[in-house]
This record gives structure tokens, C-alpha cells and sequence, in this order.
């Protein structure tokens, strides 16, 4: 704690500075972000850092294995802040971050992990459907190899969810609009992408042209 309070003291005095005209023009015009982001809570995960992103870019959304439950569910936290991303804000791509090394998406798999913790159950019962998949198609994967696909599967969940939003099935039938699966890598910061084409996640650097 204290190396972060020396860390406030010492971007108020410094780090601010190269910032200053930035941060005076959101404050005066408002913020017009690029995408609306769902992200984990982990603290290994930073999404303004590896997309390098600046202030202003990204509104973004963040709890525990960036979960989206679905319409209807009993959090309405987050449909409420894309609501907001996109209703108000104007965002037009929405996009689901998943990770590797997922402390939520094991305890999906492994829900004996979190016993006696109710409230993180409730939350992941939200996203049952990743378990259910990964055990019908890949019961033949073990360790890392399980893991990855089932962080993969969460993220595409989450996609499905999100469709169950009404403002997003209403703007998904614009052409401008749209919703995106990432996964990052902890270890090696890539970031792979979901294509539907393919029907596959794909290195972002396969994906740009």
C-alpha cells in the first residue's frame, strides 16, 4: 500500500503533467471512448496497458472471470454499464477479454475449490455453461491444454450472453456495430481473437491486415 501511495504522489507531481491537455479536454468535452471492454478483476490483467490504450479510450468493465450474465440474470451491474457504453456513450464495438491462468474459470471447472464461499458461487453460477461444455468436448484434454480451451469457451459464453441484452440484439442488426471474444496470454502477452469465420481464436497480429 505504501509503494502505492508514494506511486499517487509521485504521478501527481510528475506523471501527470504529460497528460495535463488530455486529461483538461475530457474533463471539459466528455468521454467518446473507442470500445466498451468486459474484463477479470485479476490484477495480472490490464487491458489499457496491453492494448496501450490512453486515457479515454476504453470504458471499461471489470469483475471477477469477465463475466456478462444474461438477460434477465440477478446482477444488472454490468448490463447497466454497457447500457450506458452504448446507449449513451455511442460505443460501437463491445468486446469480452477472457485470460489465461483464470482463477474463475478453474473454480468453473472445479467448483469443490470455492466452497464455502456463497456469494463467489452465486456469481459463477451465472456462467455454468463453460463447465458444461468443457466436459462434454473436451474430456480428453488434461492441464494447460484444458485450461486454455475452457478460457476460450468462457469468453464465447459471455459473447452469447451478451446477446440476450436488448440494446445489443437491437444494435447487432446495425452494420457498424459490433461484438468481439479476445483472450490475453499472462505469460507472453499476446492477445488472440475470436473469428467467426473460422469459428477459432487466431493471434491478433493473423487477423489484421
Amino acid at each position: 500500500m505504501r509503494n502505492l501511495l508514494a506511486g499517487i504522489h509521485d504521478f501527481k507531481r510528475e506523471g501527470f503533467r504529460s497528460q495535463r491537455s488530455l486529461m483538461e479536454r475530457l474533463a471539459h468535452d466528455g468521454q467518446r471512448p473507442q470500445i466498451a471492454l468486459v474484463s477479470c478483476s485479476d490484477s495480472r490483467v490490464l487491458p489499457e496497458m496491453f492494448t496501450q490504450a490512453a486515457p479515454g479510450d476504453i470504458f471499461l468493465v471489470r469483475n471477477a472471470g469477465n463475466i456478462v450474465p444474461a438477460s434477465g440474470g440477478d446482477a444488472p451491474g454490468e448490463a447497466a454499464s454497457l447500457e450506458f457504453a452504448v446507449e449513451v456513450l455511442g460505443v460501437r464495438d463491445v468486446v469480452v477479454c477472457g485470460h489465461t491462468h483464470c482463477g474463475a474459470v478453474d473454480a468453473i471447472l472445479r467448483p469443490e475449490t470455492i466452497e464455502g464461499l456463497p456469494t463467489l458461487e452465486r456469481w459463477l453460477l451465472s456462467s455454468q455453461e463453460t463447465g458444461k461444455i468443457v466436459r462434454e468436448r473436451y474430456a480428453h484434454l488434461h492441464g494447460d491444454a484444458l485450461m486454455r480451451v475452457a478460457v476460450g469457451e468462457h469468453v464465447l459464453v459471455q459473447l452469447e450472453h451478451l446477446r440476450t441484452l436488448p440494446f445489443i440484439a437491437r444494435r447487432l442488426k446495425e452494420p457498424d456495430f459490433a461484438i468481439h471474444g479476445w483472450v490475453y496470454d499472462i505469460k507472453t502477452g499476446e492477445v488472440q481473437v475470436y473469428d467467426v469465420d473460422q469459428g477459432m481464436f487466431r493471434p491478433l497480429a493473423e487477423t489484421v491486415s
